[in-house]
């Protein structure tokens, strides 16, 4: 192939350099070097691994023991582009196995055995829904799947629930929760699509970064456990005036071993903390979203290299350190029970602790620091939460656990925006072939 240097711009990331036209006909974003970081060194942690262009040939220069890589894209442009840093990069076509075609049609190509991947990373510009029939068959027995989704104004209730409910079967829900919400509406149609195979998910790391979401899930053939996935998926209630919300699983197991639909519903009509309705959002994935020897072993890989293998070693570290409760918070503080800080939103908490304990610490902060009860409307949420006397008063003395260990070590969970315009790109300019 014959390549004039002066025409491109060679961009270097991990181990990798790649060589991206001038003319933008193909698609680069420098924002995703953490979505491309993180899963190599997940890839790498993951312990059943056998043996555009930039994140096929780092995961070919970057990841030990790799058979080979198929890297697939319906573009022309982008075809010859990942054909271009193959060689720029000296490395096999045989090893790097480049396709132009319809996504959809390669990993139906690859349903059975022995043809199944060991890894497949999906990363669409937009929605990942299309794939994920074709993904969930494609995949080996305890195979990693690497999926990104953009599409989070549909997934976060932002503007197009009907949207999100074409795409991924369930309702979201406006809230301070809603990118961790749009990780678990993922994760319940891949546990749904997976399950009509007899298939089951294990989520091991599922991340709400940036503008978009990303979660890598190993995949079983396990018919037993597929019958669970109704105890594993839930329909979430959020009051219209405090923001409580309350999950309700769609079965339940039985000491029998039987399983039963839940009889009644979690709520009320009304909030028994503000007396508001409430609205309805789900079926939504409410088990676990991170697999904690997975992370624990990501960790230590990530802690056993110098900061320069990953540029955004730093952050990797922050996100890898929270606890697993479903959905998060805002309050300033939580007591008496486990709590972190989210990844997903600045300034936000997980925790196990229930409602009406979170409302009766903010009722205990309240009587030591008044509000002018004038200036709350009278029927507002806050003035009907405040009336209320708290169960028990919160002690706000500095526990000694109150400077968490992420923070003495200043772990990374927000990111700073590192340049001008440091956000979602648009697509390349180039026109399909096909």
């Amino acid at each position: 192939m014959d390549t004039v240097i002066e025409d491109f711009n060679i961009i270097t990331e991990g181990n990798a350099s790649i060589l991206f036209p001038k003319d933008n006909k193909v698609f680069y974003n420098n924002v995703q070097q953490f979505n491309r970081d993180v899963s190599i060194a997940a890839i790498r942690t993951w312990k059943a691994l056998a043996a555009s262009g930039l994140r096929s040939i780092r995961y070919a220069k970057e990841i030990p023991n790799v058979k080979f890589i198929v890297a697939n894209d319906l573009d022309e442009d982008a075809v010859n582009s990942i054909n271009r840093n193959i060689e720029y990069n000296n490395l096999s076509k045989d090893f790097v196995r480049v396709n132009q075609g319809d996504a959809c049609s390669v990993l139906y190509q690859h349903r059975k055995n022995p043809d199944r991947f060991d890894v497949i990373d999906l990363d669409p510009y937009g929605t990942a829904a299309p794939f994920i029939d074709g993904t969930v068959q494609a995949v080996e027995e305890g195979g990693l799947l690497c999926i990104t989704c953009t599409d989070l104004a549909n997934l976060t209730g932002s503007n197009y629930p009907e949207k999100c409910y074409a795409n991924y079967g369930a309702i979201p829900v406006r809230g301070d929760f809603c990118h961790e919400m749009a990780l678990r509406i993922l994760l319940h149609t891949l546990s749904t699509s997976a399950a009509r195979y007899q298939r089951r998910i294990v989520p091991l790391l599922c991340c709400s970064i940036d503008f978009y979401i990303r979660v890598f899930v190993r995949v079983f053939t396990a018919a037993a456990e597929v019958k669970k996935n109704p105890c594993k998926t839930s329909m979430l209630h959020v009051c219209n005036g405090c923001h409580s919300y309350y999950m309700q699983p769609l079965a339940k197991l039985t000491e029998k071993g039987t399983f039963l639909p839940v009889s009644g519903s979690v709520v009320d009509k009304n909030c028994v903390n503000c007396k508001n309705t409430f609205q309805m959002g789900g079926p939504m994935w409410s088990h676990s979203i991170h697999d904690k020897e997975f992370v624990h072993r990501m960790l230590k890989h990530i802690k056993s290299l110098n900061e320069e293998t990953y540029k955004t070693h730093s952050r990797m570290l922050g996100m890898l350190t929270e606890i697993d409760v479903p959905l998060y918070y805002n309050p300033a503080g939580l007591c008496g029970y486990k709590v972190s800080m989210s990844h997903a939103s600045a300034g936000s908490v997980k925790t196990d602790a229930p409602m009406n304990v979170i409302w009766d610490v903010i009722r205990s902060w309240i009587k030591l620091h008044p509000v002018t009860m004038k200036n709350i409307k009278e029927n507002s949420p806050a003035r009907k939460l405040l009336e209320v006397e708290p169960e028990f008063i919160a002690d706000f003395t500095i526990h000694e656990n109150a400077e968490p260990p992420s923070r003495k070590i200043k772990l990374v969970r927000y990111q700073q925006n590192p340049e001008k315009n440091w956000g979602p790109k648009a697509r390349a300019n180039g026109k399909r072939k096909m």
